[in-house]
């Protein structure tokens, strides 16, 4: 089935559920009816996979979607139903799908050998594009994920302070074993980490004064991206700086998701040096790919040639496949002119969007930098997690059905992304099936005059 054909049956005029969970009810209902494959696709999974799944913030219910191809910012599934992808692989997938000068690059260098047993011609020529494109990078250490970049950014932080605690922020997320939406997890590593709340310096100051000289590192994202792309305040951000510089911790920049913000990731608009940054997604040309670096002389804990040096594991840290892929998606695709173009597309497309929230008059809005955003059920500013209104999130499933039934793939949780195959056609769909959001539901969705009494 085509996206003509998935989209032909839907209508824009008004639903007539009286309420959100009525209406939320009848699209999950004509989506499982749309989508018999995925659905068999899915009772296959649940054989053999606890729940079906092997990556959490896949699942959703009634059923997910079983993805059967991608082609540029373009995805078909197991029905042959036909979307616009603005998810990207949460936001990994910066290229879209299939790059031909991404695949030209593996594909050359797999023509060699995919592992070689040792260093090779690749991974040192990526090393400089990375610290070249960002300026705080001195040196850098290459991993499989950016969780696993993390996990190595705390241990080199530890070891070098001779400190044991970590600052992290109530909301923050730096991988699956590094979450902290409400605070503790029982799958995080067991560090002793010290909970501070987003974008309010004084909870940081009391941490800090509270343990002194045992701060190894103050660890945060320039924005939470996975709790809804939730924005730091620019002075927040230079207090972190100030504070750790005093308290002789380090400051360390989780840019995994939002060093595509800019060409050299948000630290270069902002102006901050952080002291370590993680790297992943995209740097590695959208493949399996992390990336930690920073000071020369923090990093230098791992030069093999000294006595005592940190150890530092990975079969594929230097993989040719990334390693290719990698280079030339730096280099030769998302160049510092494309960067800042993308960013525009988004902010211009997050202003268009909440433009007909706000005339609307409905609770609604997107937040975010250019390419990344979240729907937020609000009308009020998002400061941190605590802003949030989980109750609300049943808005956020319609809004994710009626997408679907739209032809338009987002994460559930309203999360955006634009990759760069997306233009000016495939925006101005989005803020049309949007619009038609706001006119289908506009008599169950919250009021933004009753959200700011």
């Amino acid at each position: 089935m085509t996206r003509s054909n998935l989209t032909e049956t839907h209508t824009d005029s008004r639903d007539e559920a009286a309420t959100v969970d009525e209406a939320l009810a009848a699209a999950a209902h004509a989506f499982a009816a749309r989508n018999p494959r995925s659905a068999r696709q899915y009772e296959r999974a649940v054989e053999v996979m606890p729940g079906g799944n092997t990556r959490s913030v896949l699942f959703y219910e009634p059923f997910p979607l079983a993805m059967a191809k991608g082609e540029g910012c373009r995805l078909w599934d197991a029905d042959g139903h036909e979307y616009l992808d603005f998810i990207a692989e949460f936001s990994a997938g910066i290229y879209g799908h299939s790059n031909p000068r991404i695949r030209a690059a593996i594909e050359a260098a797999i023509d060699d050998g995919l592992n070689l047993s040792g260093h090779n011609l690749l991974e040192s020529r990526l090393a400089k594009a990375v610290c070249d494109r960002f300026a705080s990078l001195e040196s850098v250490r290459f991993t499989n994920s950016g969780t696993e970049a993390n996990l190595m950014m705390l241990a080199t932080a530890k070891a070098f302070t001779g400190r044991g605690k970590i600052i992290v922020f109530v909301g923050g997320y730096h991988g699956g074993v590094l979450t902290f939406a409400r605070g503790a997890n029982i799958v995080n590593v067991p560090h002793e980490f010290l909970y501070a709340e987003y974008n309010d310096l004084d909870s940081v100051r009391r941490l800090l004064a509270d343990n002194a000289s045992e701060v190894a590192a103050i660890l945060v994202e320039p924005m939470q991206g996975a709790s809804g792309c939730i924005v730091a305040d620019e002075s927040f951000l230079q207090g972190l700086r100030e504070l750790a510089s005093t308290h002789g911790a380090l400051l360390m920049f989780d840019e995994v998701m939002t060093s595509r913000l800019a060409p050299g990731g948000l630290q270069s608009t902002l102006g901050i040096a952080p002291d370590l940054t993680s790297l992943g997604k995209y740097i590695g040309g959208g493949m399996s790919f992390g990336a930690f670096g920073g000071r020369a002389d923090i990093m230098a804990q791992f030069d093999p040639r000294k006595s005592g040096a940190l150890q530092h594991a990975g079969t594929f840290n230097n993989n040719v496949m990334t390693m290719a892929a990698g280079w030339t998606g730096l280099t030769q695709i998302y160049t510092p002119e494309a960067a800042r173009a993308l960013t525009a597309r988004g902010d211009a497309l997050r202003e268009a969007l909440n433009a007909r929230f706000g005339a609307a008059g409905v609770a609604l809005r997107f937040i975010g930098i250019g390419s990344l955003m979240n729907l937020q059920i609000t009308a009020r500013p998002v400061r941190s997690v605590r802003d949030i209104d989980a109750s609300k999130n049943v808005f956020k499933d319609l809004f994710f059905f009626h997408l679907i039934e739209h032809g338009i793939y987002i994460a559930r949780r309203g999360y955006v992304v634009l990759s760069l195959p997306v233009g000016d056609a495939e925006t101005a769909r989005f803020e049309s099936a949007v619009a038609a959001f706001i006119e289908r539901y506009a008599h169950i969705l919250p009021r933004s005059d009753q959200a700011a009494s």
